[in-house]
């Protein structure tokens, strides 16, 4: 049971070393400007592997349960299906609903684990799969695997190396439990933080930040919503940037200079290298302060 492409190459591992009897994936959903239908990712890899697929509209369904217990499934392997998954398919399998989750648990329970740690400047994360219960992300943890995240790296780079760790670790847990040596590790929940689901106004700029913790949102926030703030009433999305260091300044203020554009920052400056105004290209950061000629003390706003 996956949807995104996270989920992908775990559902490929294990097409090479176990039996699957179904996919179960998401419905087909509106995307582009024709809004034309698009198959979600672990469709299109279950199609190439000439795997069933089913789509329901509601996982909770007594029809959808009916159907996956015909299969009589020793594990049920989700990974980020997008769905709250009913006891009655929990209990389904002898050894349960076996999930990955990208993130060290407890910590960053939720829908953005890599987008959030990523953000926070989080310097180490990982995967951990786990069983699933009724509570979000709080099942007992079965295994785990820890990873640097690189200084520059961004969430879409952390989460493509993290989708072949999970893939890894989810065939190493199923045979593990299949041998009867996986004991389940309780998680403590006293220690547990989380990851919510991304929405745009997350990616506002707020300038009495540290530079170093704008730059980690800019990382966190990719490829979406990136950040962005506010010049002459307008939207302002930064796509590249670097914080550097300065000496205290009033946050938001552009610094304009012959060889770069940079804003102060509650600690440090940040140098903007691309940006992209609302209905406009994006262009190099010193073309736009060439072509709008930032004032002295010009503020960045927030709208």
């Amino acid at each position: 049971m996956g949807t995104p492409a996270f989920a992908a190459p775990s559902l490929r591992l294990l097409a090479k070393l176990h039996e699957v009897a179904e996919v179960v994936t998401q419905p087909d959903r509106p995307a582009g400007r024709g809004g034309r239908l698009q198959a979600p990712p672990v469709k299109q890899a279950a199609l190439e592997l000439r795997l069933p697929v089913y789509q329901p509209a509601g996982i909770r369904r007594r029809e959808a349960c009916e159907r996956i217990a015909r299969h009589r499934p020793d594990a049920i392997a989700v990974v980020g299906y997008g769905q709250m998954i009913p006891k009655r398919i929990r209990d389904l399998a002898p050894h349960g609903c076996v999930n990955v989750h990208s993130s060290l648990l407890p910590k960053y329970r939720g829908a953005a684990p890599v987008n959030w740690a990523v953000a926070r400047g989080e310097t180490r994360t990982g995967v951990t799969t786990m069983r699933i219960v009724k509570e979000i992300d709080a099942g007992d943890i079965l295994l785990a695997r820890e990873t640097e995240i690189g200084p520059h790296e961004t969430a879409s780079a952390v989460n493509r190396r993290l989708a072949l760790m999970g893939a890894e670790l989810l065939s190493e847990t199923l045979e593990r439990l299949a041998a009867g040596t996986l004991r389940p590790v309780p998680q403590d929940h006293a220690a547990a933080t989380r990851a919510p689901l991304l929405r745009r106004e997350d990616g506002l700029v707020d300038w009495s930040l540290p530079a170093q913790s704008i730059y980690d949102r800019l990382r966190g926030f990719d490829p979406w919503p990136g950040i962005h703030t506010y010049f002459r009433g307008k939207r302002l999305r930064i796509r590249a940037a670097k914080p550097a260091a300065a000496a205290p300044g009033r946050p938001g203020r552009l610094r304009s200079a012959r060889r770069e554009l940079s804003v102060d920052c509650g600690a440090g400056r940040l140098v903007l290298e691309q940006v992209q105004l609302e209905g406009r290209k994006s262009i190099s950061a010193l073309d736009f302060a060439r072509g709008f000629r930032p004032a002295p003390e010009e503020v960045l706003g927030n709208g």
